[in-house]
């Protein structure tokens, strides 16, 4: 059974700098793409940004210039690094692991870490 871990969240003041963390229970090399969501209340989980096995990036027009995403392959780990962080930025953030086969796409979540943005 797939397991992904996400940790690293934080009650962060504007400005700020954070970093999270996904640990997968089975190599990431098994999935075509790992990716970071966030959610806020009320509204539906949006992609931040997403890695792909051959390590090419996307990230959401907001994000961009302040996110890093990147993987340790060896440790089966996906981080998102945020600078600048603004309090729009608030949002449970998710990780994601996504594989096809036989043009069946697969997707597992990991239970989520808060990021808050505030003064």
């Amino acid at each position: 059974q797939v397991q992904l871990m996400e940790s690293g969240g934080a009650l962060v003041q504007p400005g700020e700098s954070l970093t999270l963390s996904c640990a997968a229970s089975i190599s990431i090399l098994d999935f075509n793409t790992m990716a970071w969501y966030r959610q806020t209340s009320g509204k539906q989980r949006k992609l931040v940004a997403e890695i792909s096995r051959g390590g090419s990036p996307y990230y959401e027009d907001s994000v961009k210039g302040r996110f890093t995403i990147s993987r340790d392959n060896a440790k089966n780990t996906v981080y998102l690094q945020m600078t600048s962080l603004k309090p729009e930025d608030t949002a449970v953030f998710f990780c994601n692991a996504k594989f096809w086969r036989a043009s069946q796409e697969y997707n597992f979540w990991g239970q989520g870490t808060q990021v808050t943005v505030s003064s």
